[in-house]
């Protein structure tokens, strides 16, 4: 019997059928993804909307709004609460910078280069971060008080006591010191976990090259994390620029507003002068700037994943 290679003819609404859009091939991915657009929509992007509409109006809950244009542009700009808020949030991130931006980077290599008692390390130095606020502020009083901990110590060895909270020279670099010894923790451990991430074959080949520590946190250590500084960097330069919790908390903008931060001055706007007009406006401003900010983080995060 002769065999045959016959091949069979598909039925026509096979052979018909359109392939599946993108649309359809994802749609109950869509529709799952939909509840947190919407809640996403409500709750963030349509305040944000509402509060540039807010700042071309003055804002009354009685006798209902009036369209102002850009008069609270223009008192936000007259007023020089503003500038030294905007001059006391630079001073600021600059602290933050230069006395809390590299404790976590010396930490993390310190504890990376420990060879017992590693756990306890990381234990201990990520501790701080979950010490509440209001523990936090209540401690940090008693250290910076005129007869606490700290001037007891520092009079013994000869200075003169310092007014920590009530001195302007001193008031935000202490709320920047405190600010640091509680949130460094969270940083150490993303340093840690990328430091501990790099081949261990690269040290060993250091060490038998003859390389000592400074030569393999140098040469390996730091240009290995370079990204994730970056990346850390412009998260705390967006962090601190919308500072305002600690200096409301402890000090309410003192002494003699060398404390009075710009989203605190917001803060003041809004809910003393119940100005929520010149509020928005000044949201609106920060807003702008710290678009500018996240766009800069987007592209490094882009070029790190590139």
């Amino acid at each position: 019997m002769n065999q045959t290679n016959a091949v069979p003819i598909r039925p026509l609404e096979s052979q018909t059928k359109r392939p599946p859009t993108k649309w359809t091939k994802h749609l109950w991915g869509y529709l799952f993804l939909l509840p947190a657009v919407a809640i996403f929509f409500t709750f963030l992007w349509m305040p944000i909307g509402k509060g540039v509409i807010f700042s071309f109006y003055h804002i009354d809950f009685v006798k209902g709004d009036t369209f102002v244009g850009w008069d609270n542009y223009n008192r936000i700009f007259n007023d020089p609460d503003v500038w030294t808020s905007v001059k006391n949030t630079l001073y600021y991130m600059s602290l933050g910078v230069l006395i809390g931006f590299w404790v976590p980077i010396l930490f993390a290599i310190s504890i990376s280069e420990m060879r017992r008692f590693q756990g306890f390390a990381r234990i201990a130095a990520y501790l701080p971060y979950v010490v509440p606020v209001v523990v936090l502020y209540g401690l940090w009083r008693w250290l910076y008080d005129p007869v606490g901990p700290i001037n007891a110590v520092t009079t013994r060895l000869g200075f003169d006591s310092v007014a920590f909270l009530t001195d302007t020279a001193w008031s935000m670099i202490s709320l920047v010191v405190m600010e640091t010894w509680q949130s460094f923790g969270s940083a150490l451990l993303i340093y840690l976990a990328a430091i501990l991430s790099i081949p261990r074959d690269w040290y060993e080949a250091a060490e038998i090259d003859g390389a000592g520590v400074w030569k393999r946190i140098r040469y390996i250590t730091l240009p290995a994390i370079k990204n994730q500084i970056i990346l850390l960097f412009l998260l705390q330069l967006i962090a601190t620029s919308q500072g305002f919790q600690s200096q409301m908390a402890m000090l309410d903008g003192g002494p003699n507003n060398a404390t009075l931060t710009y989203a605190l001055l917001v803060v003041k706007y809004a809910f003393r002068q119940q100005d929520y007009g010149s509020a928005s406006a000044l949201g609106v401003m920060m807003f702008l700037v710290l678009g500018l900010l996240a766009v800069l983080q987007y592209r490094m995060s882009n070029k790190k994943e590139a």
